[in-house]
């Protein structure tokens, strides 16, 4: 039983290490890329669609010699309005009406600086991301060559506290009369932004074109950890035929993206945040990816609309930009809240969190959530862990006689293991017992490892005292040591293994657990350190029990 203990601790610490390794992957400095420091790509304006596929719209993208000024220069043309709300601020360039830089100011970058927002879109070279979307077709008011530069009435927009919406409306027209208002609606408390086309022709021949809209990023540069237990960052899509599908960035380099498909939305992930554009559900669109050295393209195009002389139509299509917060995701798209994602133990993360959520808004604390979640944990696998105590409580009694099979057998594996395994068969002893409740506990921690590097809402969250942030490290330590010492004592409480090698070995494991929790996110130390610590409590109440109903003295903490 103690080999087969020791094979579940290494193995434990397997888990550790590939958590550790996704943990510096998603948390350490990202390395700038030579193609960010020199893009060798012209960045492209026009929607890389096919003709074939898209008679009526602009053709293919073009390429050309450039290098990293270019990515700025095709987005700076023209005037910048500035927008500021109670959730977003944001920057609008008039040539093409596109956002080029967005910022979240109730989501400060670091704990350390309240007052210097989360950047989720931005137009420079290193972390270029930008939101476009406009019209295209024979007529314009978007082509190839570029985009259409709007009027403005203003470039200051600010969301007063007495209203709840803000529109902010650019203008464009040519000589033949056709006239194109472009409105962006944003509301308190909100992230998705309404984007509205009203397209007025005073011309004497019908006008024909498509909405566009796609998101533009420069690729985040990430490597897998071990097991794949890191957070995602790329391209993401959903339609009727699947509700949520990712696109990588490699995705992305190796082939294009091209179908159509009723409704749906694209996405551009990264930890804790999102951009997703949404058109209109009732119409069938054109998805489409580019990748144009380490720059991605994601996109849609509308259906050709047309609008005959003398009159006026209107498009529409939503941008959210934001947190993932499952319930405001839920309510801008069907399936928009899948990008939360929780890996491959996505229902047990999903179940924690949703049994998390409910306990905060009760106590109103993130870390209290972990502490009670915990228990409920515990208490589920109550009656397992009962059983190994047990076990293991016999197993103690037995040291005498396990003693007596290494004596006799010593020199012989094969005979003292039959040996050790006829004394387990007459005592009715269950081996395996032991390892159970650690063997159970391993899906809940990795669970709640995701629950703590996806949810946003824990993000930045504070628990009592030192600990400001349960989704960064302990900055004292001080969890991680009290976790070691909570394990120390529960392998004190153990049965120690007869064979000396094996008892040194896993008593050096609390000092290896102890490490690789210095570096954890600090509500998941504090979930193992209370799941060890109501161990502890439970082990000494059941060997308590056991000793009152034989009529002998409890069972003290081992001195091996």
């Amino acid at each position: 039983m103690e080999q087969k203990r020791l094979i579940l601790y290494i193995a434990l610490l397997f888990v550790l290490y590939s958590l550790w390794q996704a943990w510096q992957q998603d948390y350490g400095p990202a390395p700038v890329t030579t193609q960010a420091k020199a893009a060798a790509e012209k960045i492209s304006d026009a929607p890389p669609i096919s003709a074939q596929q898209q008679a009526q719209a602009v053709g293919a993208v073009t390429s050309g010699a450039s290098n990293a000024s270019v990515i700025e220069a095709n987005t700076s043309q023209g005037q910048t309005i500035t927008v500021k709300t109670d959730t977003v601020q944001a920057s609008i360039q008039t040539q093409g009406g596109n956002i080029v830089k967005l910022s979240l100011p109730q989501y400060p970058a670091a704990l350390e600086t309240p007052n210097n927002p989360q950047k989720l879109l931005n137009n420079t070279a290193e972390h270029f991301y930008i939101a476009q979307s406009g019209l295209i077709g024979p007529q314009g008011p978007d082509s190839q060559e570029g985009q259409a530069i709007f009027k403005t009435d203003r470039t200051n927009y600010v969301l007063n506290p007495s209203e709840d919406t803000l529109a902010v409306k650019l203008y464009w027209e040519n000589n033949s009369g056709l006239k194109i208002t472009k409105t962006f609606i944003f509301k308190r408390g909100q992230y998705d932004i309404h984007v509205q086309y009203d397209v007025e022709n005073r011309s004497a021949a019908p006008w024909s074109g498509q909405l566009y809209a796609q998101l533009k990023q420069r690729e985040i540069p990430s490597t897998s950890g071990l097991l794949g237990l890191h957070t995602y960052t790329g391209g993401s899509i959903s339609t009727p035929d699947k509700r949520y599908e990712k696109v990588t960035f490699s995705d992305m380099s190796k082939k294009n993206l091209d179908f159509s498909a009723q409704g749906g939305w694209l996405a551009m992930q990264q930890r804790y945040f999102l951009s997703s554009w949404i058109p209109d559900a009732a119409q069938t669109n054109h998805y489409y990816s580019r990748a144009q050295g380490d720059v991605y393209t994601l996109g849609y195009v509308g259906p050709v609309v047309t609008v005959p002389a003398g009159q006026r139509t209107s498009l529409h299509n939503v941008l959210y930009a934001g947190p993932e917060t499952g319930s405001m995701l839920s309510e801008v798209a069907p399936n928009l809240d899948l990008t939360i994602d929780y890996g491959w133990l996505w229902p047990i993360s999903a179940a924690i969190f949703w049994t998390m959520k409910h306990i905060q808004s009760v106590v109103n604390n993130w870390g209290w959530s972990i502490i009670l979640v915990t228990l409920l944990i515990k208490l589920l696998f109550y009656k397992l862990s009962e059983k190994s105590y047990v076990s293991m409580a016999k197993m103690r009694k037995l040291t005498p006689k396990m003693q007596a099979i290494k004596e006799r057998y010593g020199d012989d594996r094969q005979k003292m293991s039959q040996a050790t395994m006829e004394l387990y068969r007459k005592e009715k002893i269950n081996p395996l017992s032991g390892c159970l409740p650690m063997l159970v506990q391993i899906p809940f921690f990795i669970a709640l490892y995701y629950v703590l590097i996806e949810s946003v809402e824990l993000r930045q969250s504070p628990f009592i005292f030192w600990i400001q942030d349960l989704a960064a490290k302990d900055p004292y330590y001080i969890l991680p040591l009290l976790m070691g010492v909570s394990m120390f004592v529960q392998q004190k409480l153990s049965p120690a293994p007869p064979d000396p090698m094996q008892a040194k070995i896993m008593m050096m494991l609390p000092i290896m657990f102890t490490v690789f929790f210095l570096f954890f996110p600090a509500g998941l130390v504090l979930y193992w350190l209370v799941n060890n610590c109501l161990g502890i409590l439970q082990q000494w109440y059941i060997m308590r029990r056991i000793a009152k109903k034989e009529g002998t003295k409890v069972i003290r903490i081992s001195n091996t």
